[in-house]
């Protein structure tokens, strides 16, 4: 059960520790992660050699559609010679502009103060979840917190970092502030059971599924309901590899398209792969893994992606994420933050990944 006790995510992470994740990477070497060069083999099949991705958390199930596109050799076929999974935390902006990760995963939410303020050139070229899985939890018994309007006079465990995000979800729904009491905590939903706070800020995927695991019947108030329509879990890349390694991340995308397919039609496949393979050093249960990687569906799939495929952002969904960076004071375009022409193309030249 460590798993569930030490969520020290990625989720707004502080300047230092961002800075002291991408010192560790450095110091880790990064030259296994060096962004890869186009070539021919003498077959005509896209060489792209070795690459690393830089993930967002430790290996858990969250990335079952990497997994899937590793183990049945879809980045292969694709032209890589191997895939390397680094598990985060990381500054993810930085190690993907340095180089030491072709490309990396993480939220538009860190990913365009890193451009914005920092001028890190990199841009999101896609979005595996179409809805962010920030949630306030509670307790159907109890506080039962379903609306914004029930955050009155609640008591809120926020984790520090997360709580100028949860300012502007008070905002973007006419709340003060002084409403609500915010209530120190850490990643562990415990507090929440224990009655110490009415709400917890986690993740529809993974903290509402380990508190309802133990038996408890929870409300979640998603933040992309209620005003805060933002897209998660985004594919990061260099503004150097979009102009001079294009069909490298082509190629990438199709891989994890592909990977994804089979990771939403295969959900007890996808804990396995965590449980037993690739998060096989960090004691998983497969339940916990199982309901999250059901749970994380209703994120990857919408009406939109089915129309349009997977990790596609419409340009209204495009906007509102600009909106709602702008309002927490992020001054950045959506050109400046983003690139979906790459993701555009791969779905032109293969219709057939609309699945």
């Amino acid at each position: 059960m460590s798993q569930r006790l030490t969520r020290h995510r990625r989720r707004t992470t502080s300047v230092l520790a961002l800075a002291a994740a991408t010192t560790l990477m450095a110091a880790c070497g990064g030259s296994s992660a060096s962004a890869p060069s186009e070539q021919e083999t003498t077959e005509g099949t896209a060489d792209f050699g070795d690459i690393s991705v830089q993930l967002s958390w430790v290996k858990t199930v969250e990335f079952a559609g990497e997994y899937f596109a590793d183990t049945k050799g879809y980045f292969a076929e694709e032209g890589f010679d191997e895939v390397t999974l680094i598990p985060g935390p990381a500054a993810t902006p930085s190690i993907v502009a340095s180089g030491q990760a072709f490309a990396g995963i993480s939220d538009p939410t860190r990913v365009a103060p890193a451009v914005a303020n920092e001028g890190a050139p990199v841009k999101i070229v896609a979005a595996q979840y179409q809805k962010s899985p920030f949630s306030i939890i509670s307790l159907a018994d109890k506080a039962n917190i379903t609306t914004p309007q029930d955050l009155v006079g609640k008591r809120i465990g926020i984790q520090t970092g997360n709580e100028p995000l949860f300012y502007s979800l008070l905002e973007a729904n006419g709340l003060d502030r002084d409403s609500v009491t915010i209530v120190p905590v850490e990643y562990d939903p415990s507090s929440l059971i224990t009655g110490d706070v009415d709400g917890f800020l986690g993740y529809v995927t993974n903290e509402a599924v380990i508190v309802e695991s133990q038996g408890y019947e929870v409300a979640n108030l998603l933040y992309a309901d209620n005003g805060l329509p933002l897209v998660a879990k985004a594919v990061v890349v260099s503004q150097d590899s979009i102009d001079n390694e294009r069909e490298a991340v082509k190629a990438f995308l199709r891989a994890m398209i592909r990977g994804w397919h089979d990771a939403i039609a295969d959900s007890e496949e996808s804990a396995r792969l965590a449980v037993e393979e690739y998060g096989a050093d960090l004691g998983l249960n497969f339940d916990l893994e199982l309901g999250q990687a059901v749970a994380a569906n209703d994120l990857l799939v919408s009406a939109d992606t089915d129309s349009n495929g997977l990790f596609t952002i419409t340009p209204e969904l495009l906007q509102a994420n600009i909106d709602v960076i702008g309002a927490a004071d992020v001054d950045i375009t959506a050109d400046q933050l983003f690139d979906l022409s790459l993701l555009e193309e791969v779905y032109e030249e293969n219709p057939e990944l609309l699945g």
